[in-house]
């Protein structure tokens, strides 16, 4: 059996070994349009930052290395330009001398990945003007900045690539702009959740113009300026362009074969596409998302890897089945973690599902033990059979693991509240007796069972004020005078038993508190007062950090509060 892989990064080199590990006999060749196989797409921003300092340790293997171990053919500076389903063959141009030849297969694998969503912009062509996407790319970046100094960036874009690659030209040094349209970076992540990456990077001094529409580049006489819609122009020593990644399927299209959403390549569970003994895998192809079962593109090094492997046991005639991605991901953004795991709120409503969701805040670690961090954790489920459909945290130490544990957790099929039940490991330096995760399962449990009735940083500033409701605030009087939300009585949670005759039990009352904790033991004892008592979920640490992040320059402290 003779296999050519057309790709020889995260898809096609994993595609390659596991099939090697399965046939010995089997021809396998692989043709990869750049110079490097097997490297770590997710490294590169790390190299141009200098966290990484030899570019050799970005390629996990070589081409003599792959032929050393696994008696694989990788021919780099070979681009695959036609794709001839009915002959089995594919059109080849060695592009170190542009010799151009055909090459059988038995069975084919496409791995082309995705490449930089390059719009029809003016300016696309100034040498200061990069992308990130190979390591080809991350050479230039890296030569530009030691060779000429740059003291500011402006990126388009706030992905994956653009954070990244901020953080690491802001620990360099540089000025760095942040420019898109969206009003929010990392768009799988809800709007409150993103504020907090958001105000991380206004902190360390990242400028971000959110809501702003790239018109095109132009040369500046040092540098570049970046045109927007609005007339306005920003210069800059440099510039990246990172607004996405589009499919990279012209050889898929042009050979037939049949394409799924943007453009994708459509495959079924065994990776195969609708020519027969066609594969893809990657980037480049759509797959079922696991939770809705509806089509999607993940673009993760995790699914790539999986599905290849899934490809290459069906070549070698073994029967898997590829289930679908949930998107779990995780980015470092300077001293703080983001990490997320299936469906966002927004994702899951326009999926169609009736949905609930909680927060909260606990710490990575026991409050005893030095050291501890804060994180803010979003859950989101189904309304009535509280089914986990998504996780989101952000925080510093043990965001990691627990959205690891959340992501088992949904593709298991559990529920919030049988979070409760997950034997998870505890000593003071890593976690709780009662870890997060068994917090967030505590309280979905808490609001099945009716001991917990909650609401929301998007509601509370439609709470009427005209008396009919009674807002309390149960944090102390010091905390209170920092910043309080309009509108909102002090009665600290400890003073509480002492005063709920200030309050009457003929109207609801609304508590808040910092974190959202103690707000519930208010409404624990004003229910067995005879009160209808409702939770801040989330507290006033997240409320603030919106509305921060929606008025970052008019105020010092966020519109809608007050401060004594």
């Amino acid at each position: 059996m003779k296999v050519v892989i057309v790709g020889g990064v995260a898809g096609g080199a994993t595609a390659a070994a596991r099939i090697r590990r399965l046939d010995e006999t089997a021809e396998i060749v692989v043709f990869e349009r750049s110079g490097y196989v097997s490297y770590a797409n997710c490294g590169l921003p790390y190299y141009i930052g200098g966290i990484i300092e030899n570019a050799a340790d970005l390629t996990l293997q070589t081409p003599e290395s792959f032929w050393e171990r696994f008696r694989v053919n990788m021919q780099v500076h070979h681009e695959v330009t036609a794709i001839f389903p009915e002959r089995h063959t594919v059109a080849v141009r060695r592009l170190t001398d542009g010799y151009e030849f055909e090459e059988a297969y038995d069975k084919l694998l496409l791995a082309p990945g995705a490449k930089p969503t390059l719009p029809p912009l003016p300016g696309l062509d100034l040498k200061e003007l990069f992308t990130l996407r190979t390591v080809e790319d991350t050479l230039r970046i890296r030569q530009f900045v030691e060779a000429q100094h740059p003291r500011s960036a402006i990126l388009a874009g706030g992905g994956f690539i653009g954070l990244e690659v901020a953080e690491n030209l802001r620990e360099l040094g540089l000025e760095v702009t942040i420019v898109q349209r969206p009003s929010q970076l990392l768009n799988p992540m809800d709007p409150e959740m993103a504020a907090f990456l958001h105000a991380k990077l206004r902190q360390k001094g990242v400028r971000l113009l959110l809501e702003r529409e790239v018109k095109g580049f132009a040369p500046a006489p040092k540098g570049l300026q970046m045109l927007l819609a609005d007339g306005e122009s920003l210069q800059a020593d440099m510039g990246i362009l990172a607004i996405g990644i589009t499919p990279d399927t012209h050889l898929a299209a042009a050979a037939g074969l049949e394409l799924g959403i943007r453009g994708s390549i459509r495959v079924n569970d065994r990776m195969e596409t609708s020519a027969p003994d066609i594969y893809a895998v990657g980037d480049a192809v759509e797959i079922r998302n696991f939770i809705t079962g509806q089509p999607s593109l993940v673009s993760l090094a995790g699914p790539a890897n999986k599905q290849a492997r899934i490809a290459a046991d069906n070549i070698c005639k073994k029967d898997s089945r590829y289930r679908g991605a949930q998107g779990s991901s995780v980015l470092k953004l300077f001293d703080m973690t983001a990490a997320f795991t299936g469906l966002s709120e927004k994702a899951a409503k326009a999926a169609g599902f009736c949905v609930d969701k909680l927060y909260l805040s606990p710490q990575n670690h026991a409050g005893y033990y030095p050291g501890g961090e804060l994180m803010t954790m979003k859950l989101v489920f189904e309304a009535k059979s509280f089914r986990l459909l998504g996780a989101q945290i952000v925080g510093g130490e043990g965001v990691d693991k627990r959205i690891d544990v959340l992501a088992t957790a949904i593709h298991l099929g559990m529920t919030a509240p049988q979070l409760t039940e997950l034997d998870l490991a505890y000593a003071p330096p890593y976690s709780s007796a009662k870890d997060p995760v068994n917090m967030a399962g505590f309280m979905a449990e808490n609001i099945q069972n009716g001991l917990l009735k909650q609401f929301f940083w998007d509601e509370i500033d439609q709470l009427p004020r005209d008396g009919s409701l009674q807002l309390v605030d149960a944090r102390t009087t010091a905390e209170y005078a920092l910043g309080h939300v309009q509108g909102f009585l002090n009665i600290p949670l400890d003073e509480l038993r002492q005063r709920a005759g200030e309050l009457s039990t003929e109207k609801p009352v609304y508590v808040i508190c910092q974190s959202g904790l103690r707000s519930y033991l208010a409404c624990r004892i004003l229910a067995q007062l005879g009160f209808s008592c409702y939770n801040f979920s989330g507290g006033f640490r997240l409320y603030q950090t919106v509305w921060q992040n929606r008025q970052p320059a008019i105020c010092a402290m966020p519109c809608g509060l007050e401060k004594n």
